[in-house]
């Protein structure tokens, strides 16, 4: 069998009790340790730790301690020193001696003494059983050794002192020891924000829960930028303390296993809860106050869940309807000042069926493992299962409280398939060996009262997870990638289409703003021209030469000699204009003005073309805005009955013109007609 010695520490930080264990397995070829100078160790079928006493301080004088070590068959040992410090006397009374065998046969490896020697090479066995021996006399110095071992296909074995900073790589895989809990050495920070580089990899690895301490295992470590501040945490029997900023951090890969299972969420339903008994009472005022199966969920406001009476044979349970891959547990107590009540610790049952119940057990354990749960009333404890569990009913089996029992939890997981841990090993359970009734009744099982200390400090980070992960993992980036390229074609062909609109020289008024321009229109022209109307539409280079020239002119105080141009910005004018063009000075000279700038003979004017040959000579001036509303200026000088009424001159019983001027601005008389100021034409009487 075996044998384990508790080593009680006192009180550390934030008045929180930390437990050393001293375990020395016997099972599975472990042959254990003796002597009075023996430190805590742990020894497991494949890796394990060794230490002096007292270790880092100053070990103590005439001691002596001997450790036997066997692994499988057909496998060999090798060792690696985290501290060497045996003081400052005769090598021949103060050593530490490796040995090939165990008993009578066994051959010495090597022998070590003298103050902080560096052994920095792996030192390897020739078989599958090493003996360790550390004596010491007196001394007056020496922190006596650290080491650990396993077997020599993990060649990437560290020891429980290397911290992150030890290795500059970005991503890195190595292989952390069982019992590195020995270890005094303090963590920052917590999972998964990361920790601190300062920290010891493989105590920050149970904390997060990537290994188990029992057992140890390989890690991979990803190394990223610190933050300003690093959180403390308690799990796994693991305290993080507080950090303050670092240039580095790193954090653990997992299979991702660690997504809530309904508790918080609602997805398992009341339901699917049952408990041993309800606590319940009524105020002075008469209120009924009720501790029921549903306050048993993490972070729901309200009163958690608590029995009525506190011993150890209450329980409540979860039933998941199928089965679980269940990697963690997180536990809190009351959040109500008032009623100050936790759990301390508890024990974990699980069943496929309802009927048949077993507790968990660590690897390489045959004893029913006790959980850490929580140090106050209102802080969160996490705690891993690893292995993890596999089953579809859970129950939690409170073994010691703070005044009564009060419980509210969350458990983590994924459906199995996922994750690349093992299932547990089903164990029986201890004590009277009876099987706790099927989930529905209404009596709490009978369970063992036989408890022990937790074993080991123990931490948490849910290291398994299914594939429908990983498969969301890839589907959402390729969503997104497929989404925005679709949202970058539509784009760039509605942007091509503009570019390919605006290059074939259209100068048009807008299309919604057309046909209503135009039936303005064919109300103020002659209906002559509207018969005799041939469009013409001006190129690109045409109408480049009225670029920059958008203004509306208004009608001048004094008449002017011919009429103003129509400019609207419409490009399609009638073949015959009631415009005169300009005679200006030479084709060569630039002019400002739009209107009074001369045009060469082979260019038709922008805004207007040669009169009609029959009709008046002159015509009515028109101003037109975009909007299709006459200036104020105009209405008052013409009369909106003027321009409504318009008739060819020839109809009409006198001209509304004033006279023509010529170049010189001197007016020119006339036979036939006689001008004057504009007047108002009275509108004809029907008929």
């Amino acid at each position: 069998m075996g044998r384990a010695v508790m080593v009680g520490r006192g009180p550390t930080g934030a008045g929180v009790f930390v437990l050393s264990v001293l375990i020395v397995f016997t099972a599975k070829g472990c042959r254990g340790q003796k002597g009075d100078g023996c430190g805590p160790s742990v020894l497991g079928p494949s890796s394990g730790t060794l230490s002096s006493l007292d270790n880092p301080r100053t070990h103590p004088s005439d001691t002596v301690c001997e450790w036997e070590i066997t692994v499988p068959r057909g496998k060999r040992i090798h060792f690696r020193f985290a501290l060497l410090d045996l003081g400052d006397s005769d090598c021949q009374v103060n050593y530490l001696r490796l040995y090939n065998g165990i008993g009578s046969k066994k051959t010495e490896i090597v022998k070590y003494c003298g103050l902080d020697q560096k052994v920095d090479e792996l030192i390897e066995s020739s078989g599958n059983q090493v003996t360790v021996q550390f004596r010491s006399v007196m001394h007056r110095t020496g922190r006596g050794f650290y080491l650990s071992y396993s077997t020599t296909e993990h060649s990437d074995l560290i020891t429980c002192l290397d911290k992150g900073s030890d290795f500059p790589e970005a991503e890195f895989s190595k292989y952390c020891p069982a019992g590195c809990l020995t270890s005094t050495e303090k963590i920052s920070g917590t999972t998964p924000n990361g920790y601190r580089e300062s920290s010891p990899l493989c105590v920050a690895a149970i904390h997060a829960g990537a290994v188990s301490n029992a057992a140890g295992g390989k890690i991979t470590v990803v190394s990223s930028t610190g933050i300003p501040h690093y959180e403390a945490t308690l799990a796994n029997n693991v305290t993080s303390t507080v950090g303050i900023l670092s240039k580095n951090l790193f954090t653990f890969k997992t299979d991702g296993c660690s997504g809530t299972l309904g508790l918080e969420s609602g997805g398992v339903v009341d339901s699917q809860l049952s408990v041993s008994s309800v606590w319940d009472w009524n105020t002075t005022a008469g209120e009924h106050v009720v501790w029921g199966k549903s306050g048993a969920r993490l972070k729901k406001p309200g009163l958690p869940w608590a029995p009525s009476p506190s011993d150890r044979q209450q329980w409540l349970q979860v039933d998941f309807r199928r089965e679980k891959r269940i990697t963690a547990i997180v536990t809190t107590g009351s959040d109500r000042i008032e009623y100050p009540y936790f759990v301390k610790a508890y024990r974990v049952l699980f069943s496929k069926d309802g009927k048949e119940w077993h507790f968990y057990r660590e690897t390489n354990s045959s004893q029913d493992k006790i959980f850490q749960g929580n140090m106050d009333y209102q802080d969160k404890v996490r705690n891993n299962f690893i292995p993890p569990i596999e089953a579809r009913f859970v129950r939690i089996n409170p073994t010691s409280w703070e005044q009564r029992i009060a419980l509210k939890l969350e458990l983590f997981g994924c459906v199995p398939g996922g994750g690349r841990a093992a299932a547990t090993k089903l164990f029986t359970t201890s004590g009277s060996g009876s099987t706790p009734p099927p989930a529905k009744t209404k009596h709490p099982p009978h369970l063992s009262e036989a408890t022990h200390t937790p074993d080991i400090r123990n931490t948490t980070m849910p290291p398994h997870c299914g594939k429908d992960v990983v498969l969301m993992a890839v589907l959402v980036p390729v969503a997104v990638v497929v989404l925005t390229a679709l949202i970058l074609t539509v784009a760039c062909v509605c942007h091509w289409r503009n570019k390919k609109k605006s290059a074939e020289g259209s100068y048009d008024i807008p299309y919604w703003d057309r046909t209503v321009w135009w039936k303005s229109m064919k109300q103020l022209l002659p209906s002559k021209m509207m018969e005799t109307e041939d469009s013409v539409r001006y190129s690109t280079p045409e109408v480049s030469r009225l670029a920059g020239r958008s203004a509306v002119p208004s009608l001048h105080a004094e008449p002017a000699e011919y009429a103003q141009p129509l400019v609207s910005g419409v490009t399609t004018l009638g073949a015959r204009s009631t415009f005169k063009p300009d005679e200006g000075p030479e084709p060569g000279y630039s002019d400002p003005d739009l209107y009074d700038a001369p045009i060469p003979p082979d260019v038709y004017h922008p805004y207007a073309e040669p009169l009609p040959s029959s009709g008046a000579e002159y015509a009515t001036p028109i101003v037109v805005d975009m909007g299709c509303h006459l200036p104020s200026k105009v209405l008052n000088f013409v009369g909106p009955s003027s321009l409504l009424t318009w008739t060819d001159s020839s109809q009409s019983g006198g001209s509304v013109y004033d006279t023509p001027k010529n170049a010189n601005g001197q007016t020119t008389p006339t036979q036939d007609l006689t001008y004057q100021v504009p007047q108002s034409v009275p509108p004809k009487p029907a008929g």
